[in-house]
């Protein structure tokens, strides 16, 4: 199989499965080196095609919290608040810029989620963080 752009459904199946039977590849060979360019242009068709939107802001919260066995008293003994930590959660309030920073560095979840615009609670469409 010749390398070329990847530009319809069926080409990306046949790249996928040309990247499967590379995989285990010795390093510096032609064929790890053939693997690397086929993963590439994988890699780019599918962010094109197949883009992965990001979670919603307070999903991405809960869904921290739920994963590792937190609640709503650590978010606010993380913010310094139990009000500010329900009104958050409650989406009554938006978070702060000083909140996005506590939980990107605190709880490591990415800042490109955390500062997308999300709905509060009363508004039909979603508003800044």
């Amino acid at each position: 199989m010749s390398i070329k752009p990847i530009r319809t459904r069926a080409d990306h199946e046949r790249a996928l499965a040309e990247i499967e039977r590379l995989m285990g590849a010795k390093r510096g060979s032609p064929q790890a080196d053939r693997l690397e360019i086929l993963a590439a242009l994988v890699t780019a068709y599918e962010a094109t095609h197949d883009p992965i939107d990001l979670p919603e802001p307070i999903e991405a919260i809960e869904a921290h919290m739920v994963e590792r066995g937190l609640g709503q008293a650590d978010l606010a003994r993380l913010l310094g608040s139990r009000s500010l930590a329900s009104a958050i959660l409650n989406r009554k309030r938006p978070m702060s810029l000083t909140v996005i920073r506590k939980l990107a560095r605190e709880w490591d979840i990415p800042t490109d989620i955390l500062v997308q615009p999300y709905r509060l609670e009363g508004q039909g469409s979603s508003r800044a963080a």
